[in-house]
């Protein structure tokens, strides 16, 4: 069986199932490590939050269905002193349906012809969102980007593939089950070469979100990071090397990341040690989740209205119109964010950089899915 480390602290909440989980992978032909990280939770059969280290061999369907998913963080020209949630709102308007005619320049220079253009620029469901923040704290202004301006607003923005990424995992789920695949095999290649194509997919993606919101705001904005978390590549760990998945795990090994908490909670800006092997070279992806999402509702629902849920703690403006989803997302069905960053910074895996406050979470206007 496959080593298997923990980033967490003894006050850190994991519930056991997510931690079978993992063991459970670990038990997986060829797997050589595996590491969980202080958000991990329970996912639909294999854990969201981790990272594993194969070898000679790979599985697709440890990476997921939402190949590519991960975050992209823009700053803006928008005045954070002058920012009105409300009236922020109302200028975005619902960003839900595909982007009009208007957009298709930019769209054919980004991804030419490609069969899923339409799902471009657009969000997409689950734990999916866009966030306008403002800097709250800067703990290390040297290690922030040149571009960077505490005086503006920052977006964030966390989506993935869409429908691109579902449909490679279907088809290849109907061919090959959960097995997985021989590194040097042709199935191999071929998912490899979808895989790689869906993290163009889902990159182009966030970067027509963005430059979607910010057109609406009548705004610029430079993209200062974007990073996948759900993801394959080769990789050499400690002399190991093999094939590192990452569902739900953030690279420790291409610079600065942001850390976001739930809607209503902080995110941090973070830069990843110089060895991070202990993680497989990965760090958390955010708070994590706290319930299933079945289970959001009937915990919250006798304490707390819809109309409630669209304003946070923080005094921050949440956009989401389905009714089921805003409990779902509620931030109390996440991790304190808090005790996911103490873990790492204990176990020595980060150097926080600034920490950022949400002004504006975007889920839906409407009902949204995939």
């Amino acid at each position: 069986m496959a080593t298997v480390a923990v980033i967490a602290d003894a006050d850190t909440w994991i519930e056991g199932n997510a931690v079978q989980q993992l063991h459970t992978t670990a038990a997986l032909p060829h797997m050589r490590h595996v590491a969980g990280m202080p958000d991990l939770h329970a996912g639909r059969g294999y854990p969201v939050g981790a990272a594993f280290l194969s070898s000679h061999h790979f599985y697709p369907a440890l990476i997921g269905n939402d190949i590519g998913c991960g975050m992209a963080f823009w700053q803006t020209d928008l005045s954070a002193h002058k920012a009105k949630p409300e009236k922020l709102a109302r200028q975005l308007g619902n960003i839900d349906l595909p982007l009009d005619e208007g957009w298709q320049s930019r769209i054919d220079e980004l991804l030419p012809q490609h069969p899923f253009q339409a799902a471009l620029g657009t969000i997409g469901g689950g734990n999916h969102f866009a966030e306008l923040q403002m800097v709250d704290t800067v703990y290390r202004a040297d290690l922030l980007p040149a571009a960077f301006n505490a005086d503006a607003l920052q977006l964030l923005v966390h989506s993935g593939s869409r429908g691109l990424g579902q449909q490679i995992l279907r088809r290849h789920i109907e061919q090959f089950g959960h097995h997985g695949l021989s590194s040097d095999s042709a199935a191999a290649h071929a998912y490899l070469a979808e895989h790689n194509a869906a993290l163009d997919f889902a990159r182009a993606n966030r970067c027509l979100i963005a430059e979607r919101m910010l057109a609406r705001w009548h705004g610029d904005g430079t993209c200062l990071l974007d990073v996948h978390h759900n993801f394959l590549e080769h990789a050499d760990i400690n002399g190991t090397q093999g094939w590192l998945h990452r569902k739900g795990a953030t690279p420790a090994d291409c610079g600065a990341v942001i850390i976001p908490g739930s809607r209503g909670d902080f995110s941090y800006w973070v830069q990843p040690s110089a060895d991070c092997s202990l993680s497989l070279n990965s760090l958390a992806h955010g708070a994590g989740r706290k319930w299933q999402r079945g289970e959001c509702k009937g915990r919250l629902s006798h304490k707390y209205s819809v109309e409630s849920l669209r304003r946070t703690a923080l005094g921050s403006v949440v956009v989401c119109q389905d009714k089921a989803l805003i409990y779902e997302e509620a931030p109390q069905a996440y991790k304190n964010i808090d005790s996911v960053i103490q873990a790492m910074l204990h176990a020595g895996l980060i150097t926080l950089v600034a920490r950022f406050k949400p002004v504006l979470t975007y889920k839906t206007s409407g009902n949204c899915g995939e």
